[in-house]
């Protein structure tokens, strides 16, 4: 509760840069690498999903390139699923993996859609992540790497995590009539 209040009191300050995971501007572009030079991550795990720089901007609208590619955060308050309320599942934008399911996501007041667990452990990948002067842990794709958002332990029962993701990460599937969204691959 103290970490939500602390970002209510910065965000009416009109200030984003103590809230973990989220930047004033974007980063410095980084250096042009070729077509033929994949982007230097971590290694591919079978099935995945191997692209170059180049091919990822042409898949991607340039905010999700910045958020899956770049390891970017979307303003809060401004995504697409922060308020999304149907029935389905949430799925990786870059692979289409399905990663989340709307009856794991709940209202955290931080600005971004949270979910208390994915479908499974496979679908997503915890890294550590130092970035910003503070520790925290990083979700990514378990099937492409593409960056999700932050793992928290603020969250709800049953799980106490609260998985922190950009809109932009994700595209979503409704819920077929009669079907529950756990259902689906």
């Amino acid at each position: 509760m103290a970490t939500i209040w602390r970002i209510v009191i910065m965000l009416a300050l009109g200030g984003t840069a103590a809230i973990p995971g989220c930047r004033r501007q974007p980063p410095p572009p980084e250096p042009q690498l070729s077509a033929a030079q994949p982007r230097a991550a971590s290694l591919p795990m079978e099935g995945c999903d191997v692209r170059t720089n180049e091919e990822w901007k042409q898949a991607l609208t340039p905010e999700q390139y910045y958020v899956t590619r770049e390891k970017g955060t979307e303003r809060p308050f401004t995504g697409e699923y922060v308020h999304h309320k149907e029935a389905g599942t949430y799925h990786c934008v870059c692979c289409g993996e399905p990663l989340f399911t709307s009856e794991a996501k709940f209202d955290s007041g931080t600005g971004w859609p949270s979910f208390f667990q994915p479908i499974s452990g496979e679908r997503v990948k915890e890294l550590p992540d130092d970035s910003l002067g503070m520790r925290r842990t990083e979700v990514v794709c378990g099937k492409c790497d593409a960056h999700l958002g932050h793992v928290f332990e603020d969250g709800p029962a049953p799980t106490g995590l609260r998985y922190c993701l950009n809109s932009a990460s994700l595209t979503f599937q409704r819920a077929s009539e009669g079907e529950t969204p756990s259902a689906q691959p």
